[in-house]
């Protein structure tokens, strides 16, 4: 717990303040100094609780780590085939084209990893209500908006996806998975740029 203390500097301020226009000056002088030290150890405060809330969010277990990327696998592959079909931009198609391929061979390295794992784990890759629901939505779109809201959700579902392997890369508890996560990371960070990059000419 940090604890800040500013009532000796401020006695000593209020204290100099009855003795003439000089002293007036030097309270103020003092009171600035005291209310600046204040914000800068606040701010200090607030950033220190912000890398200590970063540095305590829990890594996923193994199962669930193994869970979560067969179902980010199944989801793009899924929105990937749709965009093939319901996709206007060549550029986008070409795009989901490399996610089928990519998120394939994701999948069958999370499968040899986690079959590696002490005991060993099986994943599941069925996809969450609001996967499905996301999909339906996507489903009912076709042309120029396809595009754009298939580019918009790939950009957010690759930073999750980001986040979710550098995690377990540095802290996962099962080390074939952790080197799994390790290995796919770059493999989602290139693609996230390549969706940002898209994102930019819709």
């Amino acid at each position: 717990m940090v604890r800040i203390t500013v009532a000796t500097p401020l006695i000593a301020a209020l204290a100099l303040a009855a003795c003439g226009p000089k002293a007036e000056q030097k309270t103020d002088a003092a009171a600035d100094s005291v209310e600046q030290g204040m914000e800068a150890t606040g701010s200090a405060v607030s950033n220190a609780a912000s890398d200590v809330a970063a540095a305590v969010t829990p890594t996923p277990t193994g199962q669930d780590f193994l869970n979560t990327a067969a179902k980010s696998d199944a989801f793009e592959i899924a929105a990937a085939k749709l965009a093939q079909t319901n996709g206007a931009s060549a550029d986008v198609k070409a795009f989901a084209a490399e996610m089928v391929k990519a998120h394939t061979d994701s999948t069958a390295k999370m499968k040899a990893a986690a079959s590696n794992a002490q005991p060993a784990l099986i994943p599941d890759a069925a996809l969450t209500a609001d996967q499905q629901e996301d999909l339906a939505e996507l489903g009912k779109l076709k042309g120029a908006k396809f595009d754009e809201e298939y580019i918009d959700g790939q950009v957010d579902a690759h930073q999750d996806a980001l986040a979710l392997m550098q995690t377990y890369a540095s802290n996962g508890e099962v080390g074939p998975l952790r080197d799994a996560a390790g290995q796919i990371a770059p493999v989602v960070s290139h693609h996230l740029d390549q969706a940002k990059a898209l994102d930019k000419t819709r």
